[in-house]
Order: structure tokens, then C-alpha cells, then sequence
């Protein structure tokens, strides 16, 4: 329902985005932490209400696979498998692609190596070799000469992860030549390809081409829909039917069987049939962000663009510190993560629109121009 112009369910006010809701005092924020900070819209809530379920690890859920199948279908893939996080997807992939005591290639700012607490290593006893990349992206003259040759003394190298977009680097997108070598020289020595691709939606949009061209040459791949696409929880992994049969088994050992699973494969099945050309809208703010980070003498780019919905920006020493600068935005009204000593990201998504994206800007522009040691620039 709608009350004085503003979306109401259940006495929320859905288009307000506090701080912190259970405080009725709390400053209202214009939150760019994340792309995982959506709450589901009115419609997105009636299509879980309305979920039809069964037991998803006795037989099945009726929800769940129909988001297995369409995702599958979406990524060109034979099979999908829907699950809790993209940690777990991406460390089933590793797990499945990897006997015990083997390792994979991957690029050393990558999600895989620096967020999900060595999960490879804790869960399934294996290590990984790390290439410094350009931006996020690795180049396959950097890897010719990384499989360990056959010997007793050495690890086995068995695959090799890329991610689309880049964390990050500021959700960077990986050129398709560049997969394409990486990939073909994988294969041909053997070695298995996983793709961590939680914003791949993402890229497919701003690139213009197919989530299944961006999947081709992948063995397998994960991608999340409580970023971008705005479900409230919930990732999928997708492959062959073999390998999505053995995810499947890998699942229950990592405790991410669940039961009446619809009830929350309903979010994610509305958010990837109504929201991925919508993403476009949070491109076109990340650029309209980017232009007032580009107005501000003490800031620059990371990387020098921006790709898709991440702005990774660097502040000035002259100013002071990223902590400060994103201490001085959140006073002002806008919340935002340092990622370093002098970097800051910020994330559009869904729940911010284009007017609050612009009275961002304004803010961020202002806090800029100002000196940290000054209280709030209203």
C-alpha cells in the first residue's frame, strides 16, 4: 500500500533505508556499502508469501528447481544447484575439481583467496598458487609456466579460478579474449576452469553479451543473486549433470542441504526473472558517482574506470585518511566502506535511486572540498 507517497507494508516504510531500523532516531543513509544491502521489493515479498515448497533434500522443491533449471538455462550450462552462499558454491567447485592435497591457480586479490577464510584449505585440504594481476585481471603468459611438474616432492596442480566481475578491483570486468586463452590453455593441460561469478549479471549487462558466451568456457561456475539482483539470500553453482550431481552430495557435507528451500529460491527466482536488465540503472550511477569523484582534486579512480556498479576511489594523503573520509560521509548521510589505508568503495544497487545518487554526489563533492577535522557539512 502507499501512504503519503511512500510504499508501506506492514507499517515499513520500504523506500526509507536507515541506518539502522531499530532505531526511530537513526540517520537516514543513502547506503552504498554493498550491493547485498537490498531488501526485497513489495513484489519480490508476495512471490516468496506465495512460494510453493516441498522437501528439497528428501525429493524436491518445486521453487528451487524451477530456479535451478532457468539459471542452468540462462548460463548455458546442463545443471544448476541452488545454495546459501557464493562461499559455498565457489569452495564445492574447488573441492570437486581438486583431490586432497592439490592446488589451484588464482589471481591474488581475488574473492576466492581473500574472503572465504582459506575455506580450501580448512575444508578440503588444498592450496593455492596466486598470480598479481592488473586490476583483477590475469593474463595466460603469466601462467605458462605455473603447472608443478610430476614429481614426488611437489603439489599437483589441477585448476585454475578467474572472477567476473572483480571484487576487488572495483567490479572489473575480464576481457573475453583474455578468458578465452586462459581457459583454452587450462584445458589443454589438463587442468579444470571454475568462474566465481557473483556479478556476473553484471557483466553480461554492461558488456552486452550473453551470460551463456561469458559461462562457455567454464568447467563450472557460481554467481549470486543477493547482490545485484537484489534476492534477500541465495547463490547457485552450475556444470555438467555430473558435476552438479557431486555438488549436490558436497552440499550436504557442508551442511547446505535445505529443506522447504523455495521459500527463499522464490526471492532469488523473482530477482533473476524481473531484475537483470535493471542493472543498467546502478551502471549508469556508479558513472554519475564517478563523475564527482573525478570533480574532487584529493580523489581518483582505482584503476582509472569503472566497469559496472563498484567504485573503488583513492583519497589524497593531503586530505587524510580513508577512514576518515568515509567517517565524514556517514555523518553527512552516506555510508560506504574503506577497503585500504587510502581506499574507499562504494556500491549502487536497487534500493538507491537516482536522486539519492545525485545528493551523494553532492555530499561527496562537499566532504572533499572540506578538512577531515570539520564536523558535518550540511
Amino acid at each position: 500500500m502507499e501512504r503519503n507517497g511512500e510504499r508501506i507494508l506492514n507499517g515499513y516504510n520500504l523506500a526509507a533505508n536507515p541506518w539502522n531500523p531499530s532505531s526511530h532516531h537513526a540517520l537516514i543513509m543513502i547506503d552504498l556499502r554493498s550491493d547485498t544491502v537490498t531488501r526485497p521489493t513489495p513484489d519480490m515479498r508476495i512471490a516468496i508469501a506465495d512460494a510453493v515448497v516441498g522437501d528439497a533434500v528428501i525429493d524436491m522443491d518445486p521453487t528451487t528447481d524451477r530456479l535451478e533449471r532457468l539459471t542452468a538455462e540462462i548460463l548455458g550450462k546442463e545443471a544448476a544447484i541452488f545454495m546459501p552462499s557464493g562461499s559455498m558454491t565457489n569452495q564445492i567447485a574447488i573441492r570437486i575439481h581438486c583431490d586432497r592435497g592439490s592446488e589451484f591457480i588464482c589471481e591474488n586479490n581475488c574473492h576466492i583467496y581473500n574472503y572465504e577464510q582459506a575455506a580450501f584449505a580448512q575444508l578440503s585440504g588444498l592450496v593455492a598458487q596466486t598470480v598479481a594481476g592488473t586490476d583483477g585481471i590475469m593474463v595466460v603468459e603469466q601462467l605458462r609456466h605455473l603447472i608443478r611438474p610430476e614429481n614426488e616432492h611437489m603439489v599437483r596442480t589441477r585448476l585454475v579460478c578467474l572472477e567476473n566481475t572483480h571484487n576487488r578491483a572495483g567490479g572489473r570486468m575480464q576481457p573475453p579474449g583474455v578468458v578465452e586463452s586462459i581457459c583454452q590453455w587450462a584445458h589443454d593441460h589438463g587442468l579444470k576452469t571454475h568462474l566465481d561469478g557473483a556479478r556476473l549479471w553484471n557483466a553480461a549487462m554492461a558488456s552486452g553479451i550473453s551470460e551463456a558466451e561469458l559461462s562457455k568456457p567454464f568447467d563450472s561456475l557460481s554467481v549470486c543473486f543477493s547482490k545485484g539482483l537484489g534476492a534477500p539470500v541465495g547463490s547457485a553453482l552450475a556444470g555438467s549433470k555430473e558435476f552438479v550431481a557431486e555438488a549436490r552430495r558436497v552440499r550436504k557435507l557442508f551442511g547446505g542441504a535445505m529443506r522447504q528451500s523455495g521459500m527463499i529460491a522464490a526471492g532469488a527466482l523473482f530477482a533473476l526473472s524481473h531484475h537483470r536488465e535493471r542493472l543498467v540503472e546502478d551502471h549508469e550511477n556508479a558513472q554519475t558517482i564517478g563523475d564527482a569523484v573525478r570533480d574532487s582534486e584529493c580523489l581518483r579512480i582505482i584503476g582509472g574506470s569503472i566497469d559496472t556498479n563498484i567504485i573503488a576511489f583513492a583519497i589524497d594523503e593531503s586530505w587524510g585518511t580513508a577512514a576518515q573520509f568515509v567517517k565524514r560521509l556517514e555523518e553527512n548521510g552516506v555510508a560506504c566502506f574503506a577497503i585500504g589505508p587510502q581506499a574507499i568503495r562504494m556500491v549502487t544497487h536497487l534500493d538507491v535511486s537516482h536522486a539519492q545518487i545525485d545528493q551523494a554526489c553532492e555530499i561527496l563533492r562537499r566532504v572533499a572540498a572540506s578538512s577531515p577535522y570539520v564536523m558535518a557539512v550540511h
